[in-house]
């Protein structure tokens, strides 16, 4: 009889950890959201319990459905996908019921056909009481993949396993015993957003103002109304026409061409310019053939492009010392380099460098270690404005020292330095230490 009390307490122990057990199998109760659900699929399930609990591996039938935000992704799309356990492969054997929300699931969906993987997926800890002797509530996981193949892609359910945070925190794997588990749900993939193939041509490049030019089109939309029209830069003109696309795409029609400032006439479908449904610019020129008034004399002029250069206060830079036995910092400050862009188009220029390991009497620093922390000014009256690059390691591979974006106008003169610091290794062995920072213009 002193035994008895000792007896139940390790009953109702070994009861609450079963119950926990076998309750990880199932887990928690979760609404499926919204989007292209799944078939539910049964698939047997091997689940091992926590080795407190004392009982055995489950052997049972799981249902559960896979579901996706979009069965009709393109390459380079994001899908949620959520896995949902329906009926879980047991129901609470004891009579003793437990507490909401201890359950966290965590689980793989498997991907197969056009593209083959897991995709990693969770669920909240979130579960209602499980009353004793119960089935267990459904529970879902959701994650995400990206698509990185076009095709038929499929998505089953896979492993799973449940966290529980009641006394102890244990785990629950499950694991499909024949995977992979039946298919779910489908998804088609496609190549992404097809490539834009029109493309218009002219039948001269310049005229006079008021001249009509011929604008031949290809690769457009069968049957699309084309807007033609003129460009001054970036800025659509007056200058419009339109035309109908044939039952191949194509067409022939002409724009009168007023604009003194027009640079280029494009073709477009639908009310405004789109670069996915346009073609052009292609360029144009309006001759000045104003006459001369008598007793006049017209004076002309041209401004010739210039080039892309750069150039360097030096070809050497001496970074402060560090101690052996210490290392840290050796610090200094780039030779400033020069940009002028007088190439007057609508290009804009990116300043890179990269750096060799800087190597010294049997040893080497690696280049991975030089970091810079770039500055760029721009002088006033320049078209173009200078973006300094990030602050950062340089390395083998580079990075961006400076830059100034496309425009309609481009060009300018800009100065570019940056702070440099070398983490040197604190037993480097003493000596000089040298590499070499190579600067590329484009």
């Amino acid at each position: 009889m002193g035994s008895t009390p000792r007896r139940s307490r390790r009953w109702r122990w070994a009861s609450l950890f079963g119950a926990t057990a076998l309750a990880v199998t199932a887990g928690g109760a979760l609404a499926c959201p919204a989007g292209a659900a799944g078939t539910n699929v049964d698939f047997a399930t091997h689940c091992i319990p926590p080795a407190v609990s004392g009982l055995p591996p489950i052997d049972g039938t799981t249902t559960a459905s896979v579901s996706v935000d979009d069965t009709s992704p393109k390459v380079g799309d994001t899908v949620t996908v959520t896995y949902t356990v329906v009926t879980a492969a047991a129901s609470n054997p004891t009579d003793l019921a437990l507490p909401a929300d201890i359950m966290t699931p965590t689980g793989k969906v498997t991907l197969g056909g056009a593209q083959t993987g897991a995709v990693t997926v969770a669920g909240p800890k979130k579960n209602p009481p499980v009353p004793g002797k119960a089935a267990f509530p459904s529970f879902s996981m959701t994650g995400t993949f990206t698509v990185t193949k076009a095709g038929q892609i499929t998505l089953s359910p896979g492993d799973y396993n449940i966290h529980t945070s009641y006394i102890l925190e244990l785990d629950t794997p499950c694991t499909v015993t024949n995977p992979p588990a039946p298919v779910s749900v489908t998804v088609k993939a496609s190549d992404g957003t097809p490539a834009n193939t029109r493309a218009i041509s002219l039948g001269s490049a310049s005229g006079d103002a008021g001249a009509r030019v011929t604008v031949s089109g290809s690769g457009f939309t069968p049957g699309a109304t084309v807007t033609l029209a003129g460009r001054a830069g970036d800025t659509q003109t007056a200058d419009t026409a339109t035309v109908t696309a044939n039952a191949q795409g194509a067409f022939s029609g002409s724009l009168v061409v007023n604009d003194r400032t027009t640079t280029g006439i494009v073709a477009y479908e639908g009310g405004s310019w789109s670069a996915d449904k346009g073609a052009g610019p292609a360029a144009y020129v309006v001759k000045d053939s104003t006459p001369v008034p008598a007793g006049s004399q017209k004076l002309t002029t041209t401004v010739k492009a210039g080039t892309l250069s750069m150039s360097q206060a030096g070809d050497s830079v001496a970074l402060s010392a560090a101690d052996f036995g210490k290392g840290g910092a050796s610090t200094g400050n780039l030779r400033t380099v020069t940009v002028k862009d007088f190439r007057g188009g609508p290009a804009g220029w990116s300043l890179t460098g990269k750096v060799t390991d800087f190597t010294g009497p049997g040893a080497k620093i690696d280049a991975s270690r030089l970091s810079w922390t770039p500055a760029c000014a721009t002088k006033p009256g320049s078209p173009s404005t200078c973006k300094a690059g990030s602050a950062g390691t340089v390395g083998t591979s580079g990075a961006t020292l400076a830059s100034t974006p496309d425009g309609s106008v481009t060009g300018g003169e800009f100065t570019v330095d940056a702070g440099l610091s070398l983490d040197v290794p604190a037993f480097t062995p003493p000596g000089s230490y040298s590499g070499v920072l190579t600067l590329t213009l484009t």
